[in-house]
């Protein structure tokens, strides 16, 4: 294992706490603070009062998603109105100036925009590209498609990103390209990856279907490879019901994952392209992106930006109080060079050894507070049946334990990415896990 798996808190973390606060000795006078508050109430799940008072009603309210404003319900009945495939165009244009990116393709979602790219690659079949197995199917399957084969690395549980030490002892002779996934908003460690890459003669790929706004030194993720996909659905940061987008850092991959899916775009390319004759007919498939979702994107486009700060300085006035309570950890890479997002959830992650009480019992008890917690799991690609089966692949995927993967979802802890302000459900949040590690000796034995 890795010095990354280590059950460490990040010291970026703490230190960023006792920056807030001003001193080591108020972290310590809080922390005392609330052991002594939370002691003298009993625990909800042995018959005590709630922690939080909010109704279950309106605590889903708070974390609704998605949201459509009425400008987006005028672009809808404006496209109801009167059709038009304008939208996609603009979504294009203004997604390139957002990102940076010199090549962007539109795309029906986000599982049509992998695929696209796995095509653009061109490589040749039995071609093995390393992914997590700790990801959505659509990472890995279309895969299958072209040839390719998945080696699957291990995450960091700490990060639930791509563990680049672990992808070196798994590099094989027929390794062509790396693919990390930047998992609920948390940026990869694409530098590093990329140094590595480069030495080994690897193509880089991004998958970054949670990370709509999230960099890494400044740079937008999606733009640090070769080809990257972002996804627009439902759950998205973007929400736009369906959608994708592919990113291309030259012209010949834009071209080729193009025509895979667009019958009518060739017509623009250059005289020189060699994907220029096939208009009309593109290579068989149909992966337009509907214009009422991209009418939808961008307008939550524009606003982007001011949702994830929000967001974000939400969950750490909660996550940098919740830090300071022994065995808890929040999904960090810990660097201060990484802007990220949230996507969907805030995972924490519970060393029942240090907490002194089990992850279930930890659950129990929130959720008696009023908490929306849960244990947090993620079902892990390598042990679903397809990749068992040597007939749909060029040839079977090597399938090994993940020991991180293991972990992450041993002792993670899922809480609510609240998507609208609200500081008194925080501070009730904050004061029901107080409330229960000030009794956790009574949880030990609570299975």
């Amino acid at each position: 294992m890795s010095a990354e798996k280590n059950p460490r808190k990040s010291s970026s973390s703490r230190r960023r706490f006792l920056k807030s606060t001003g001193a080591l000795a108020a972290g310590f006078a809080l922390t005392r603070a609330a052991r002594s508050a939370g002691s003298a109430e009993t625990l909800a799940v042995f018959g005590g009062p709630k922690a939080v008072s909010w109704p279950d009603a309106e605590q889903r309210e708070a974390y609704r998603w998605p949201i459509y404003g009425r400008e987006a319900e005028e672009a809808v009945v404006q496209l109801v109105r009167r059709h038009s495939y304008e939208p996609i165009a603009l979504l294009e244009q203004e997604w390139k100036q957002y990102t940076g990116c010199p090549h962007v393709k539109a795309h029906c979602n986000g599982t049509s925009a992998l695929a696209s790219m796995f095509f653009a690659l061109d490589l040749p079949p039995g071609s093995e590209i390393m992914v997590p197995s700790y990801t959505f199917f659509a990472t890995i399957v279309p895969m299958r498609l072209f040839g390719l084969v998945p080696v699957f690395v291990d995450i960091n549980p700490r990060t639930l990103n791509f563990d680049l030490e672990d992808a070196k002892g798994r590099l094989t002779k027929d390794t062509k390209a790396v693919l990390p996934v930047h998992w609920l908003g948390l940026p990869c460690d694409m530098d590093e990856i990329n140094d590595w890459a480069g030495r080994k003669g690897l193509t880089v790929l991004e998958d970054a279907a949670h990370a709509h706004g999230a960099e890494l030194k400044g740079k937008k993720m999606g733009t640090w490879s070769r080809m990257g996909i972002y996804s627009y659905q439902a759950s998205k940061l973007m929400p736009a019901i369906e959608g994708g987008m592919g990113m291309y850092e030259n012209r010949e991959d834009y071209e080729r994952a193009t025509t895979f899916g667009h019958y009518s775009l060739p017509r623009g390319f250059p005289k020189d392209s060699p994907y220029a004759k096939y208009f009309g007919t593109g290579l068989g498939l149909k992966f337009r992106m509907h214009p009422i979702a991209a009418a939808l994107a961008r307008c939550q486009l524009r606003t982007l930006d001011q949702r994830n700060a929000t967001g974000v300085a939400q969950v750490r006035r909660l996550n940098d109080r919740l830090l300071q309570l022994p065995g808890l950890y929040e999904q960090t890479s810990g660097r201060s060079d990484v802007q990220r997002v949230y996507y969907a959830r805030n995972v924490l992650f519970l060393d029942e050894k240090q907490a002194g009480m089990s992850r279930r019992a930890c659950v129990k008890a929130l959720r008696a507070e009023g908490v929306h917690a849960a244990e947090h799991t993620y079902r892990l690609q390598h042990k679903c049946a397809l990749y068992q089966e040597a007939g749909w692949w060029h040839h079977k995927p090597s399938i090994a334990e993940l020991p991180g993967c293991e972990q992450a979802n041993a002792t993670g802890i899922r809480l609510p990415y609240f998507t609208s302000e609200v500081p008194e459900l925080m501070e009730q949040y904050a004061k029901a896990f107080e409330k229960v590690w000030a009794h956790r000796k009574e949880l030990a034995s609570v299975g």
